[in-house]
């Protein structure tokens, strides 16, 4: 169903052979030139010393069965633990095609990852990773259910209903969600690489190849091209690219599981990649004059070229046309949404004070996500979060958790009316996704720029002036600091327009000073 550009060190159990593009070969296999080619074909000769410091009792433990898949490195096979009787799952890595440094560290980085995500409902469960002088076994899960892909053909007309698809939808977003809290991007969501876990019709979905997952760090971007064709997101192919592609290749996922058509077509790759960069999807078609407009809403939201205006995985899975059904429990907190509490800590007073009078313009609806990111940080469901609650929400952020979070400092930067507890309408005030805000309605957000000017501009002239800035604050003292940052033209007071530029841009304590850049992981 979808053309590959990259690979992966082997298939997982019932996926298609993964075909390697000219780009991935020259990276993992040392280059094309005729040195590289020479160098290469020497090590490939050389006997393997490959150790990777696993276990070596494979063949005690296990006995293989039947051929699941194969890939470039390797094969995957079923087998059963001599002991327990237990089937399992067991992806074998050839030792002698790891030429280069690049694969033993890639083998290496898939574990690394199984182990961290061990225990999702929604992934294959890693049991243990073994090797001999030959080779690699990565022993996991055995789902015997087929792959999404699978499912999806065998459909009347390759659809599925929209119940069932947004049963199908939650779960690969709670994978999404899940990764992306742990710093880590999947990069190859796709049909294939979701398996079911049995033949049964409501059988979980279960993740699976992290071959091309990587882990990434706040505020960094991949600069190369992996993937598949048809689920590759715009960012990924102007190589600046983060966890919001996987959003992506969900929502291409959605499509499809709605319609049985896939969003972006062509004959070639490059003519996909092009459909991807330049065009929209088609909803004028059929079916989709009989699907519900939630889902298309849901859809759109998911296949927005900008990354920074596209839903997260978990306000994805804040979407009623997804939520129907579920629980508010099942939300998981939201890194982005981490990030933005960390982020407000460094903003100029006046900002946190815009932000605070944008915040109020925002209805129940449109607050929906992050009252379900609220719910799932205040555990006690006291209506408030403390510094204990916000500790652990802090601590579910795995790429910062190290960094030693000054919890407190966040805290009192939230908290305006200085009780030691953050409220609801403090805490929308440092989460707010202001980029989507922007991007996706520039009507509504203008209207809501106007709206919150105007808590300030008291007599209306259309400008905010010290006094008026004194007056909204309550604070004593000079007000010209506060307007230092978003008077641009320098005249003493604040337009509509320099408030509306201040909402959108990073703070002044962004700008690096004469002491050098901040540092981005002091908090």
């Amino acid at each position: 169903m979808g053309a590959c550009f990259s690979s992966a060190s082997a298939a997982p159990a019932g996926a298609a052979e993964r075909r390697p593009s000219k780009e991935d070969k020259k990276r993992r296999r040392g280059g094309a030139s005729p040195e590289g080619a020479t160098k290469a074909a020497a090590a490939a000769a050389a006997p393997v010393r490959v150790e990777f410091g696993y276990e070596r009792d494979f063949e005690a433990r296990y006995e293989v069965g039947r051929l699941l898949g194969h890939g470039q490195f390797g094969y995957t096979f079923a087998a059963t633990d001599r002991q327990s009787g237990d089937r399992v799952a067991v992806k074998r890595i050839d030792k002698a095609k790891m030429t280069r440094p690049v694969a033993v560290e890639d083998v290496k980085r898939e574990v690394k990852i199984l182990k961290a995500l061990k225990g999702h409902e929604n992934i294959v469960h890693f049991y243990n990773a073994f090797e001999d002088d030959s080779y690699v076994y990565i022993v996991m899960e055995l789902c015997e259910g087929g792959e999404l892909l699978d499912r999806i053909l065998a459909k009347k007309n390759s659809r599925y209903s929209e119940k069932d698809a947004a049963v199908v939808v939650r779960q690969m977003l709670k994978v999404a969600a899940e990764c992306h809290l742990r710093g880590l991007v999947h990069r190859d969501m796709k049909p294939e690489n979701f398996l079911f876990k049995s033949n049964k019709e409501d059988s979980p979905l279960k993740a699976t190849d992290f071959g091309l997952s990587d882990f990434i760090k706040p505020g960094k971007k991949f600069h190369d091209i992996v993937g598949s064709a048809y689920y590759v997101a715009p960012e990924v192919l102007k190589r600046r690219s983060g966890p919001e592609s996987d959003v992506w290749s969900i929502g291409v996922i959605t499509y499809i599981l709605l319609c049985g058509r896939r969003p972006f077509w062509d004959k070639t790759e490059d003519g996909i990649f092009k459909e991807v960069l330049r065009n929209k999807p088609d909803f004028r078609k059929r079916p989709w004059s009989s699907i519900s407009p939630g889902a298309k809403d849901f859809v759109k939201r998911l296949l927005v070229k900008n990354p920074r205006a596209r839903l997260t995985a978990a306000q994805a899975l804040s979407h009623p046309w997804v939520r129907e059904g579920g629980e508010a429990s099942e939300i998981p907190v939201d890194i982005s949404v981490l990030s933005n509490m960390r982020q407000f800590v460094k903003y100029s007073r006046f900002k946190q004070f815009a932000l605070r009078a944008l915040a109020s313009t925002l209805n129940e609806e449109e607050l929906a996500d992050l009252k379900d990111q609220f719910d799932a940080i205040d555990i006690d469901k006291s209506g408030s979060i403390s510094i204990e609650e916000m500790r652990h929400a802090l601590a579910k952020d795995l790429p910062w958790r190290l960094k030693g979070p000054r919890v407190l400092e966040i805290i009192q930067a939230i908290d305006s009316n200085t009780d030691g507890l953050v409220d609801f309408k403090e805490f929308v005030a440092a989460t707010l996704h202001i980029h989507q805000m922007a991007e996706l309605d520039n009507e509504r957000w203008g209207i809501r720029c106007q709206a919150a000017f105007s808590k300030f501009d008291l007599d209306g002239d259309g400008y905010i002036t010290p006094e008026e800035l004194r007056m909204h604050t309550g604070l004593k003292g000079s007000i010209e600091p506060l307007l230092e940052e978003a008077d641009i033209d320098k005249d003493g007071r604040i337009s509509l327009s320099e408030f509306r530029k201040l909402l959108r841009t990073a703070s002044m304590s962004n700008v690096p000073s004469p002491r050098g850049p901040p540092n981005p992981q002091a908090l």
